[in-house]
């Protein structure tokens, strides 16, 4: 993924059953709260262009 610009750490995977309801808001509440720590990710933001 880096090679697309993607950080590793904005990339996670988790095996969740449908049975595992606790499990998916622990996974996805450390997912968002990782993300939000990191920030934008500043490969993908736009600039504006310089006009000379």
């Amino acid at each position: 993924m880096e090679h697309m610009g993607i950080e590793p750490d904005r990339l996670q995977f988790s095996w969740v059953s449908s049975a595992e309801s606790t499990k998916f808001v622990k996974v996805v509440t450390e997912v968002t709260q990782a993300i939000k720590e990191l920030g934008p990710n500043q490969n993908l933001v736009k600039t504006m262009p310089e006009v000379a």
